[in-house]
């Protein structure tokens, strides 16, 4: 593992490869071990990078004081971007989608092409069951302590409420212990997950922040789980609407970790997708004044929708190339 300092405090990240670069998120209390069955997978010639965000996994604490708030987190993404010097980003969402708010904020200048997994947007924060669960066991003495516990028993983990409706295939005793040491062990972890988790949630807010996205103009692939009850299939169908470069493809079978149930696939579209010719060669158009975007955004709701192209994975692949799998 590797670590480098931004404002919020110290970020440790994994790195593999060499060439443009692709940053690949994980959702709360995982990791980056969310990727360790998809990235042996994904071509060469990029290079990867898994960053650990301070979601409860961590095991770096991060400043005190520090805003980790999701407009906090969204700051951290950014801070991080730029702190590794990282330009034409291809960025990755899986489970937590604070990061699809950089557009919103102004922050995404480092951000050349996006793939969307299944993940939280629009009004869906905290999403769904699982969701819920964890915003209440926040607000209870210990009961994030207890919640973690809870996901370290099998059955238990299997309940709709806590991993049920987050993976189909049971996730391993390993990775979750991984994934829950930290927060069980160092309060200051804790601190910080409970500086998220308690972070006041704006519905209209939430909804405005995502429908920014159509101001972003790099190409996107959103890859769904039509199959998962957490992050509603409409979403995604919406979420490629929004934008004007972007397809839809699915990963049928999955629930929101595509990457634990369904990694050959993922790899597979996520793969074309790198390798693919971007859908334009020009360049992306200059950032307009906050006035200008407002206005552009009022014309674009009054405006007719737009019809959502869709693709499955059969046709994604013949049209952008299988690329070779990493030996």
């Amino acid at each position: 593992m590797r670590s480098i300092e931004v404002a919020a405090g110290v970020v440790d990240y994994a790195e593999a490869g060499s060439g443009p670069p692709v940053v690949l998120l994980h959702g709360l209390l995982m990791d980056h071990t969310l990727w360790d069955r998809v990235l042996p997978l994904l071509p060469e010639g990029f290079r990867y990078i898994r960053p650990v965000l301070p979601l409860g996994a961590h095991r770096r604490a991060m400043n005190p004081g520090t805003d980790l708030s999701l407009p906090g987190q969204v700051r951290l993404v950014a801070d991080l971007l730029e702190a590794l010097s990282l330009e034409s980003v291809t960025l990755v969402h899986s489970d937590w989608g604070g990061a699809l708010f950089l557009t919103a904020r102004g922050l995404d200048d480092r951000v050349a092409r996006q793939v969307i997994l299944p993940c939280e947007a629009f009004d869906n924060f905290p999403p769904g069951l699982p969701g819920k669960m964890v915003a209440l066991a926040a607000r209870l003495p210990a009961g994030i302590q207890l919640a973690a516990r809870q996901l370290r028993v099998g059955w238990m983990r299997r309940l709709p409420m806590l991993y049920g409706q987050m993976a189909r295939r049971p996730v391993p005793d390993e990775l979750i212990r991984r994934w829950t040491e930290p927060v069980l062990s160092d309060p200051d972890i804790r601190r910080d997950l409970l500086a998220y988790c308690r972070g006041r949630f704006d519905k209209a807010a939430l909804i405005a922040d995502t429908e920014a996205l159509r101001r972003f103009q790099g190409d996107v692939l959103v890859l769904w789980s039509p199959d998962n009850r957490v992050m509603p299939a409409a979403h995604g169908r919406r979420l490629a609407a929004l934008m004007p470069r972007a397809r839809y493809a699915e990963i049928p079978g999955a629930y929101v970790l595509s990457a634990l149930d369904e990694p050959e696939a993922v790899a597979r579209a996520l793969g074309a997708f790198l390798t693919s010719a971007p859908a334009a060669n020009e360049p992306r158009l200059p950032r307009r004044s906050p006035r200008a975007r407002h206005r552009a955004d009022r014309q674009a709701a009054a405006a007719s929708g737009r019809t959502c192209h869709l693709h499955d994975l059969s046709t994604l692949a013949p049209r952008f190339g299988t690329p070779e799998a990493r030996r």
